[in-house]
């Protein structure tokens, strides 16, 4: 048994909601942006308390400090220029999101420490964040954006060939 009222209802409420997916996805690339750009920015302007930690209080598995502080410096700056552009969006939320796991792998006898449950969530919530990311892109408002709306016109104006 169908029911076309209830359906259609259904249909406008995902058109309507569906209009604040890339907002959405752009909120959600700025602000985590803001998280890592920070503490990038902070390990880059203060460079000799960064080796500092990253000898003594980060232990980064596999790589020696000075590499490490690089490294993860590197990643706090250049993932999130590239997700705030929306630039190679994906691969950006990908690398962000390891920066993320080597964060809280390398302070985890802080991170996992009782009373410090709020500083993990912060890195839960962000990695929850760079997943959505992962997953959907993005969004209109970005260059990904950009050039996928030209690749799908060209298709339709047969340019390009249509994808399998």
């Amino acid at each position: 048994m169908r029911f076309p009222a209830f359906t259609n209802a259904l249909r406008g409420f995902d058109i309507a909601l569906g209009y604040l997916a890339s907002p959405l996805l752009l909120a959600t690339r700025l602000y985590v942006s803001w998280q890592f750009l920070k503490s990038g920015w902070l390990k880059f302007s203060s460079w000799q308390t960064t080796l500092l930690l990253f000898n003594y209080e980060y232990h980064v598995p596999l790589l020696p400090p000075h590499l490490a502080a690089v490294v993860g410096t590197f990643g706090e700056l250049f993932f999130p220029a590239l997700l705030v552009l929306g630039l190679f969006g994906r691969p950006a939320a990908v690398g962000l999101f390891v920066v993320n796991v080597v964060a809280v792998v390398s302070y985890a006898q802080v991170l996992l420490a009782k009373g410090y449950e709020a500083a993990l969530g912060q890195h839960i919530l962000w990695g929850f964040m760079l997943l959505i990311l992962m997953v959907f892109g993005s969004g209109l408002f970005s260059i990904d954006g950009l050039l996928t709306r030209g690749d799908r016109r060209m298709t339709r104006q047969g340019v390009l060939p249509e994808k399998a």
